[in-house]
């Protein structure tokens, strides 16, 4: 069998699109503690870096499915406002009891159960509804580069009909080379240095607890862990999910003292190693979460510095790519969403409130989306 270039393109985009769409999240919640350094914020990154690595290529292997893991974008979201006034010892206290309650959920499989209660046809509305921002990104950006945009488009017109295979692959090619050309990367000479863990030993009271511990659980499980599983029943996956949830908590466990918040199943970056773009063959595309997560282990190595890489290139490349290579998804989901007559008011329901980006008590759109569609559905049951 030839090797498809594709497979590593798709990890890297996810790699691209994870690290500038969060990384500068993780950078305000580590320095928000008392006593924060930059010590502490590179050992925070390589953690988190470490931990979904691992957790993506023990799992994507071992179930031969794309299953890619994250660090928790609104988890960071919440430890910015959170942590102030908590010192290192008691987050890292907090880390390791969030931690260990989603080991829980995972080992128990309490909530596999919950998730298998979900129609598929809400499940892609959901994911539709998540992923539709970046697919109009890109129009967005039209306004800002429209050079850079309209080639990359043109690219990856012209590739799906000939070389559909490496269509992600010319559109990071010529965006990259126009970039260059219009000398749109950004930053002069970047210098990189190997990241050196700070462990802190943990300490836990009872404010702490209420204030982080839970609002933390809840968020990863309601807003990541939670999409996370949809994205791949959307794309015909079998989720492992009380596997998955038991080896990113243990991760999360070990890690933790050196600066892992939480791990969790990733929906948007796992939703580009899922699509036709990475693989023609579904079976295959397994494959592009390992080169993810191998990506991912590069980058903990060198901590906070691999962010001055990442900041070099433009911010129209990075979203341009992220949204062309989720095209496919977007359309299959909602496909996938509207095709049951029964189901269609509740998925397009559920499509609207998740595209809306609703925020309430700290929990995202995809959870109340869901719970919309679902209520919707119940109630056409009862009639």
């Amino acid at each position: 069998m030839r090797f498809a270039f594709s497979l590593p393109v798709a990890g890297l985009v996810a790699n691209l699109v994870g690290f500038s769409s969060s990384v500068a999240l993780i950078f305000q919640a580590a320095n928000s503690m008392t006593g924060a350094s930059s010590q502490l914020t590179s050992s925070w990154v390589f953690a988190l870096c470490i931990g979904s690595g691992l957790s993506s290529i023990v799992l994507s292997l071992y179930y031969r499915q794309p299953v890619l893991t994250a660090w928790s974008t609104p988890g960071a979201a919440l430890l910015i406002g959170s942590l102030h006034g908590i010192t290192p010892q008691l987050a890292t206290g907090a880390f390791l009891v969030s931690a260990l309650l989603i080991t829980l959920c995972g080992v128990t499989g309490l909530f596999a159960r919950l998730m298998h209660k979900i129609p598929t046809g809400l499940a892609a509305a959901m994911l539709a509804g998540v992923l539709v921002r970046f697919g109009m990104n890109v129009f967005e950006q039209l306004a800002i580069q429209p050079v850079l945009i309209i080639s990359m488009l043109l690219a990856y017109l012209l590739a799906k009909r000939l070389y559909p295979r490496y269509a992600i692959l010319l559109v990071l090619l010529v965006g990259s080379l126009l970039a260059w050309q219009q000398h749109l990367l950004q930053g002069n000479e970047q210098t990189l240095s190997i990241a050196i863990p700070v462990f802190t030993w943990p300490d836990l009271d009872i404010p702490t607890l209420l204030g982080v511990v839970l609002p933390l659980f809840i968020v990863t499980m309601a807003s990541q862990n939670l999409p996370g599983v949809a994205v791949m029943r959307a794309n015909g996956y079998q989720a492992p999910v009380s596997a998955s949830l038991s080896v990113t908590g243990i991760i999360n466990l070990i890690l933790a003292p050196l600066g892992c918040y939480a791990i969790n199943l990733a929906a948007i970056t796992a939703a580009i190693c899922m699509g036709p773009e990475a693989h023609e063959d579904p079976k295959q595309r397994y494959k592009a979460a390992v080169f993810a997560g191998i990506g991912y282990l590069i980058a903990g190595v060198f901590g906070a510095s691999i962010v001055s890489l990442f900041a070099v290139l433009p911010q129209a490349l990075i979203m341009g790519v992220a949204g062309i290579a989720l095209f496919g998804t977007i359309g299959a989901s909602l496909h996938s969403a509207l095709e049951n007559e029964h189901q269609r008011e509740a998925a397009l329901l559920t499509f609207l409130v998740t595209a809306s980006g609703l925020t309430l008590w700290g929990i995202g759109s995809a959870f109340w989306g869901l719970v919309v569609g679902i209520v919707v559905q119940m109630s056409y049951h009862k009639r």
